[in-house]
């Protein structure tokens, strides 16, 4: 049977997906930040690049950075609310055999 998560309260769920928020508003900002040092940074190296470039270059550093935070945001989200201590992890211990493939 599976234990009750603190998520399953809906204050505590409410609480912790608007830090969420706030914690993806922030790195928002840090990303347009960073992506537009990228892009002065690349101007003032060489004007002379095709605008696709460009284009790539702010894509590319926008949706890893935005992807990461987002992930790592859920992390903290689930670790940050007591969610990952309440899943019931027991597995039924490894036979010799089995327990031979996993040392090294």
């Amino acid at each position: 049977m599976v234990g009750k998560s603190p998520l399953d309260d809906p204050e505590n769920a409410a609480f912790a997906w608007a830090r969420y928020r706030r914690l993806m508003r922030l790195m928002f900002g840090i990303t347009v930040g960073v992506v537009l040092i990228a892009l002065a940074l690349l101007y003032k190296s060489d004007g002379a690049i095709s605008v696709h470039f460009y284009i790539a270059v702010a894509l590319g550093i926008g949706f890893s950075m935005l992807l990461m935070s987002a992930l790592m945001g859920l992390v903290f989200l689930s670790n940050g609310t007591g969610h990952d201590a309440s899943v019931d992890n027991n597995l039924p211990p490894l036979d010799d055999d089995q327990q031979d493939k996993f040392e090294p």
